[in-house]
């Protein structure tokens, strides 16, 4: 029972720092504007990047992908406290089999808040910057990985949601290449899926050879929720 406890917990926080709406306020403070009414109709930093200028769409990049690495630091420190606070006699074994899950959980819902975000009527961003996040703070090889192929791709055709179904399926080759815990790599696995899932708009439009590249607005493509 304090293990759920404990796990619930870290899963609801994980959801909020998800949740933070990093895109919108931004295009609320800098310009008055609901940055989802705009371009691809999109909180992430490549519609803010698209709509708002380069520093916005930075400072958006930066807290995503923190709102990532933070949900990871609160499930690994929160849960063994809370565990232990709950459940005194708690064991070693305990903590080594129960965290995992725990930081697999926070792993998903930052990636839910982020694409549902509560304060916008469940809409949101696609969570490739959240999952980066997530990423770097499970993992450093993995979420070098793919942080690597997202800028080489990006580099050489400037779409950025082709970058970062490449990004996301390198981390899956990845974690399943390297030794991780079985949560770990169920998380990368299934948070991978998810962010490629919130791209099939994009896939559409790549087929069709009318996805927007960095330096257009997008204009000619067909807006989506995303």
């Amino acid at each position: 029972m304090a293990f759920w406890t404990a796990g619930a917990v870290a899963l609801v926080i994980a959801y909020l720092l998800g949740s933070f709406p990093t895109g919108y306020l931004a295009g609320k403070l800098l310009r008055g504007i609901d940055i989802r009414r705009h371009g691809s109709k999109s909180t992430g930093a490549t519609n803010v990047l698209r709509t708002l200028g380069k520093w916005p769409a930075l400072f958006v990049l930066v807290g995503d992908v923190l709102k990532g690495v933070a949900a990871i630091i609160v499930a690994r420190s929160l849960c063994p406290w809370l565990y232990a606070e709950l459940s005194p006699p708690s064991t070693g074994s305990d903590l080594q089999i129960g965290v995992p899950w725990a930081v697999c959980l926070a792993g998903i819902a930052v990636l839910l808040g982020h694409s549902r975000s509560v304060w916008l009527n469940f809409t949101g961003g696609k969570s490739a910057a959240a999952g980066l996040g997530v990423l770097l703070a499970l993992s450093w090889p993995v979420g070098l990985g793919a942080a690597t192929v997202f800028g080489v791709v990006v580099a050489m055709t400037q779409i950025v949601s082709l970058s970062s179904m490449l990004a996301a399926l390198t981390a899956i080759v990845v974690v399943c290449a390297v030794e991780h815990p079985l949560p770990y790599r169920l998380m990368v696995i299934g948070g991978g899926l998810y962010v490629i899932i919130r791209h099939r708009a994009n896939i559409q439009r790549l087929l069709a050879g009318t996805e927007p590249r960095l330096g257009r607005n997008g204009r000619d493509a067909k807006p989506a929720q995303v």
